[in-house]
């Protein structure tokens, strides 16, 4: 079709994994949004910053936050609308709720590809997947934007602002429960704000915090912040954090200054909104 074939010819003839995954996370935002989805939540993470604020790594999920609290709510509601989104760009899909093992305030599912007139051109790759996560019981204190988002045709999301989306960044970076692991995909983004000059909504933070037990303290000032960042990066296997980003770039030369030094230095730029 020939919409897709222009999505697909933004992006480099070597990332043809990552672009169909991009593709795939466009149409799905296109199919939330005519289903109305975005009336009850709004768009955040990774993704959000990579296809709405031109963020130069891919990123793998969909994560969303509920407006409000609603432990009741579900995804099913909109899987027609996002079937029927595919199905017009000539993509058959299967959507399947995740059971999850462990209670939580996050509702998961997983969009397929299956069957599609495109599926030839990306036989030689693994089956692609878009996680879906929303948060039932967001922390208070955020703003949202419209963001417009032109293809696969013109439509507007509603966004976490990028104060906020700092502020659910540095949220992971300082507390992200990841055993033997570093998600350099936070350190990254991290380095994107700041480098940016992308004020923090410590507020936001701050309630972030109080949700997850990470803070009870009073309230969090920016001097507490940088101390906590500090004792973080003096933690931090560098190493390990560029080698989980490495794939989802396209300039690896860009992680070659990365340091407990250069990341001791940024947190000392951080500006506050």
């Amino acid at each position: 079709m020939k919409v897709i074939e222009q999505m697909l010819a933004r992006y480099p003839a070597g990332d043809r994994h990552h672009a169909m995954r991009e593709v795939m996370q466009e149409i799905a935002l296109a199919g939330l949004q005519r289903g109305g989805f975005f009336d009850k939540a709004a768009f955040y993470g990774g993704t959000c910053l990579r296809i709405f604020h031109d963020l130069p790594r891919f990123s793998e999920d969909l994560d969303f936050s509920l407006l409000e609290a609603d432990e009741q709510f579900a995804l099913q509601p909109y899987f027609a609308a996002l079937q029927a989104e595919f199905s017009a760009f000539g993509f058959e899909v299967e959507i399947v709720a995740r059971n999850k093992t462990v209670k939580s305030a996050v509702v998961s599912a997983f969009l397929k590809q299956g069957t599609s007139i495109y599926e030839v051109r990306v036989a030689s790759q693994r089956v692609l997947k878009i996680k879906f996560e929303v948060d039932t019981d967001p922390p208070g204190g955020f703003a949202t934007e419209e963001r417009l988002l032109l293809q696969p045709y013109s439509f507007y999301v509603k966004c976490y602002a990028l104060p906020d989306l700092f502020a659910g960044k540095l949220h992971a970076v300082l507390f992200r429960r990841w055993k033997n692991r570093v998600k350099g995909r936070d350190w990254f983004d991290f380095e994107w704000y700041v480098r940016g000059g992308v004020p923090l909504k410590l507020a936001h933070l701050e309630q972030r915090a109080r949700q997850s037990g990470d803070w009870q303290e009073g309230a969090l000032k920016p001097e507490d912040l940088r101390g906590l960042l500090r004792d973080r990066i003096q933690t931090l296997d560098v190493a390990q954090a560029r080698h989980d980003v490495l794939p989802f770039v396209q300039t690896p030369a860009a992680l070659d200054i990365w340091s407990k030094r250069y990341f001791l230095d940024l947190l000392d730029r951080i500006a506050f909104a």
